[in-house]
């Protein structure tokens, strides 16, 4: 199993009072996974634009 070192885990945002998602990408050496601030995390993929379409279906996700 893979720990994560201190360095390598991503800040969290702070609560707003939005109630849309607001994903980023998070890159972990090759990969790059789509992230939430709600919980939602995208598969990891080598591909940075397919992750950016991942972040961007959960964001006009309802």
């Amino acid at each position: 199993m893979y720990d994560q070192r201190t360095d390598e885990v991503p800040p969290t945002a702070p609560a707003t009072a939005s109630t849309g998602h607001e994903p980023t990408t998070v890159e972990r050496g090759s990969f790059c996974t789509a992230r939430c601030g709600c919980g939602w995390s995208g598969p990891a993929r080598r591909s940075r634009d397919r992750a950016r379409t991942d972040a961007a279906e959960h964001r006009a996700a309802p």
